[in-house]
């Protein structure tokens, strides 16, 4: 980027961008005194809208979203957030930090609804607007399952099983319970005229449920984390397309297939 050197009243300033054309009566070239030096950063635009650059070596780390600004240190174990403008923007901050620390731990962030019912859990994925929380609110009104999360799930690779975990945030859900629970299955929503249901497998598999996931891009290996446990999850937990009518056969069919019960 161009640096300029500005003369005002014998103070020397090294700034990096171009400040129009009345700045360049103030130029000069000619000396190697410096008093100020002004750096204008660039931005980056990543996951959620969040701006952010790295500073001194990568040692401190900024992130602005609308108004507000945050500092984090090189291993997200300490982090300062400016005085809010807006409160309610801190919650994307917050999600970011947590995120950051949960991949490292072996969790994934999945855009899906949470329901727990006999002691297991089912996850519904899909976009916004295609019946999530819809779905979880029918295995509330048939079943008494409880929905844990209507929309924004960390899932957890134990090893020998994988935990959905419900968290502060749930997006335009109102569910939202401290509460884990074993996942059984994931059940990939589409919507339709009829109820059918499918088991998944293959590259279909894998496209469908990885659509869902959250990456958080803001950190190097954060990519390489995700898949990782993706892997490991789709490995051992069986995914389903259902297509519905949002109704109370749908959630029977999911039932007697998941959990090998008719009644």
């Amino acid at each position: 980027m161009l640096k300029n050197k500005i003369c005002i009243s014998c103070i020397y300033i090294l700034i990096n961008c171009d400040l129009g054309d009345i700045w360049y009566k103030f130029k000069f070239d000619n000396s190697n005194k410096i008093d100020i030096v002004i750096e204008v950063l660039p931005q980056t635009i990543e996951k959620y809208n969040l701006e952010s650059l790295s500073l001194n070596g990568d040692e401190v780390r900024l992130f602005r979203y609308h108004s507000e600004v945050m500092l984090v240190n090189n291993d997200w174990s300490n982090v300062w957030i400016m005085a809010p403008v807006r409160v309610s923007d801190i919650d994307t901050f917050l999600i970011q930090i947590f995120h950051t620390h949960a991949v490292r731990n072996h969790m994934i962030q999945v855009h899906s609804s949470l329901i727990e019912y006999k002691n297991n859990g089912i996850m519904f994925l899909g976009p916004s607007g295609i019946g999530k929380t819809t779905q979880a609110e029918l295995w509330h009104q048939y079943l008494d399952a409880l929905i844990i999360n209507g929309d924004m799930v960390f899932v957890e690779d134990k090893g020998d099983e994988f935990i959905g975990w419900g968290t502060p945030w749930h997006g335009s859900s109102p569910y939202c319970e401290n509460t884990s629970v074993p996942v059984k299955a994931l059940v990939v929503l589409k919507q339709g005229q009829e109820n059918r249901i499918r088991k998944l497998e293959g590259f279909e598999k894998v496209s469908e449920v990885s659509n869902n996931i959250i990456y958080p891009m803001w950190i190097e290996d954060g990519m390489d984390l995700c898949l990782e446990t993706l892997d490991h999850l789709l490995t051992h937990v069986p995914v389903y397309e259902l297509v519905n009518k949002a109704d109370e056969d749908s959630v029977l069919m999911v039932k007697q297939v998941v959990f090998d019960e008719k009644n």
